[in-house]
């Protein structure tokens, strides 16, 4: 765990030094300055009111225990299994079916589910993606992955506003001129972009991983990873996130992309390759695809705290439909 904060550390000061650079490049000295006063603010917000920015620009809406029972009965088995507080839960209103974690610490998390994940997706593919989600908080990587996420975006945004300049011959600074402008404008967020992809990339494997031993089966995961993919490669689109690309790594699937190359220019690791160590654990568990490997999560009665009966595996939709 500290070598995991040190990484993080490590990885948020690169990325506000690309900033930083940005500043000087284009305003000299007083550039620098004002981009540190940014970044030291863009910073604070973001550690504090982190996953409360990333919810409202997926125009996402928080579900309660009535009008999503089943859900959240789901999650809170998991969560225990987890050893974690229950993270509030929300839904975002998108045909693509996907999910992302959000929060500075597991007491102040949330899970986001799409509106594609459940109605695509069963009971135990749903489980398995909510566990990923719970291994990316438990592993407190959701705090990085959503600060690199806004600093990458003001990159970026700075970055068009340069590029905007120059195409309407904007004044150029003295002492920088022409070319500091340009590295400014097209190398910095080239650099941010390759640090935010590195981290999504390098934490993949571990929750999922984690996740699967939270959820009980590695298959269950393993599936939810195909159909999402495949749903993504047909074309269905989360229209918030082509908005808002610098979001993108926080998805357990790259909303951007229909082919998942696992190479230095992707914000995951290929599906096909996480799916193939997934299977690998389930053969070290005895598992086989389509036998059952681990009992499922029971579903909770809120009144009697009986164990119900469970859902029809045959079904499509998710556990809260």
């Amino acid at each position: 765990m500290p070598s995991n904060f040190l990484k993080t550390g490590l990885l948020l000061l690169f990325m506000t030094g690309i900033f930083l650079g940005m500043g000087a490049l284009v305003g000299g000295r007083g550039g620098l300055m004002i981009a540190f006063a940014v970044a030291l603010v863009m910073n604070l917000v973001t550690y504090w009111k982190s996953d409360r920015i990333v919810l409202r620009l997926h125009g996402a809406k928080e579900v309660d225990e009535r009008t999503a029972p089943d859900f959240h009965h789901l999650v809170e088995q998991l969560s225990k299994r987890a050893e974690l507080p229950k993270p509030r839960l929300y839904v975002m209103n998108s045909p693509q079916p996907n999910a992302f974690a959000t929060g500075r610490n597991p007491q102040n998390s949330a899970l986001c589910a799409s509106t594609g994940l459940i109605d695509m997706l069963s009971t135990e593919e749903i489980s398995g993606v909510m566990a990923h989600e719970l291994a990316h908080i438990k592993n407190r990587d959701t705090l990085t992955m959503t600060v690199a996420a806004s600093i990458g975006g003001a990159i970026s945004m700075f970055a068009n506003m340069l590029q905007f300049g120059m195409l309407f011959g904007g004044s150029r600074n003295e002492r920088t001129g022409m070319f500091g402008t340009v590295v400014a404008a097209l190398v910095a967020p080239f650099a941010a972009t390759m640090v935010h992809m590195a981290i999504s990339r390098s934490r993949e494997y571990q929750a999922d991983q984690i996740g699967a031993r939270i959820c009980g089966n590695p298959l269950w995961l393993a599936s939810a990873l195909v159909k999402i993919q495949n749903a993504v490669r047909s074309g269905v689109r989360n229209e918030t996130v082509q908005r808002i690309p610098a979001s993108a790594h926080m998805f357990i699937v790259n909303p951007l992309t229909g082919r998942g190359m696992d190479n230095f220019f992707s914000t995951h690791p290929s599906t096909e390759n996480r799916v193939a160590e997934l299977e690998k654990l389930a053969q070290e568990w005895g598992l086989a695809p389509g036998v059952p490997g681990a009992t499922f999560l029971p579903r909770i009665a809120p009144a009697t705290g009986r164990v119900l009966p469970p859902l029809d595996r045959g079904a499509q939709r998710g556990p809260w439909s």
